[in-house]
């Protein structure tokens, strides 16, 4: 690992293959110094980059994060230029992610607040357990298409699927979508064939209020990939919602009541 200080408070790290905590210790120790931005090269897959930093520190990563990237993430902004492994935003309260490329599965998992801009397409579960905190509103946005289980259980926040290079005919969205979602919304640019949703939810045309929900979410997203907004609100989206506050609720009371002898 080389260290090599660009600015005064600009840094720059040639990753290589050292270990992960190794890196992450770096990270940490230069923000704790007043760091206000890293430029990680060479990154080879290594895990847990930006966790336990809370400054307002901008972190840029040139190769291939590692899983959990930006695990409770608490405020700093983190821009991959290349692909991002599994866990992207991972219980993340605070702070931005931006991964030009695909990123893998279960990104977004348990998230609380902060942005995620994915570029182009996301794996499995991605979204499952989304929920805020507090007045946290979380949103996570994939330009590209997402696979099975997308929005499972989700309890609060947006998610926002663009599908834009997607061909023609190709489904945006895997199976089993929003299968258990019990809080939040979910935005797909496009039509969601009923076959992939689950039971507990309900598609609805989207509102005034939703249109201007999805500009002001999309901004963000625009600015960082240089897409217009305009060219993206070009074609209709479907609203995604629960109709069930505990999807399985009476499922999980009838088996705990068998099993504990209440039910004969």
């Amino acid at each position: 690992m080389e260290v090599r200080q660009i600015s005064e408070k600009v840094y720059e790290i040639t990753c290589g293959t050292v270990h992960y905590k190794t890196l992450n210790e770096k990270i940490k120790e230069l923000a704790d110094n007043g760091a206000e931005k890293v430029i990680l090269r060479e990154v080879y897959g290594q895990r847990y980059i930006g966790t336990g930093i809370k400054q307002k520190i901008k972190i840029e990563i040139y190769g291939t994060a590692g899983n959990d990237l930006g695990i409770f993430l608490y405020g700093p902004e983190i821009e991959v230029f290349g692909n991002a492994q599994d866990g992207v935003g991972n219980t993340m309260r605070e702070g931005k992610i931006i991964v030009r490329g695909h990123a893998g599965d279960v990104c977004g998992y348990g998230m609380r607040g902060g942005k995620v801009y994915i570029e182009g397409d996301v794996g499995y579960r991605v979204g499952i357990h989304m929920k805020g905190y507090k007045n946290l509103v979380p949103t996570f946005i994939v330009g590209g298409k997402a696979g099975n289980f997308f929005g499972e259980y989700m309890a609060g926040g947006r998610l926002i699927l663009l599908g834009l290079d997607r061909k023609s005919g190709e489904d945006i969205v895997g199976d089993y979508c929003a299968t258990g979602m019990h809080g939040g919304v979910m935005y797909v640019r496009g039509e969601v064939p009923q076959r992939f949703l689950g039971k507990e939810v309900k598609v609805f045309e989207t509102t005034e209020e939703d249109e201007k929900i999805l500009r002001e979410e999309l901004k963000g997203f625009s600015e960082a990939f240089n897409i217009p907004v305009e060219e993206i609100m070009s074609e209709p989206f479907t609203k995604i919602v629960p109709v069930s506050a505990r999807p399985y609720g009476r499922m999980y009371a009838h088996r705990w009541g068998i099993a504990s002898g209440v039910i004969k």
